[in-house]
């Protein structure tokens, strides 16, 4: 999974392969992301905590196509293979 500060893919990004608590040290909002492969929850808070959203293989071009709230987006799970 691959996040963007910028919508359409655009300015700084972090690619994760694996769980992570806490995203805020990568970058300070998320308005797109592109996931390459699996399924994953992304959350709105560190630690797996606040809204979820269900992400499977695909692009996300704007924090409205994965039903976001706002672009936060502060720690992220594999779903088990």
């Amino acid at each position: 999974i691959i996040f963007y500060e910028g919508s359409n893919f655009q300015g700084r990004s972090y690619e994760c392969s694996a769980d992570c608590t806490d995203t805020y040290r990568y970058f300070n909002c998320c308005n797109s992301i592109r996931v390459m492969g699996g399924h994953w929850v992304a959350y709105e808070k560190p630690y797996y905590m606040g809204y979820q959203y269900v992400l499977g293989r695909g692009e996300y071009p704007n924090f409205h196509h994965w039903m976001g709230f706002n672009s936060c987006i502060r720690s992220c799970q594999m779903f088990p293979p």
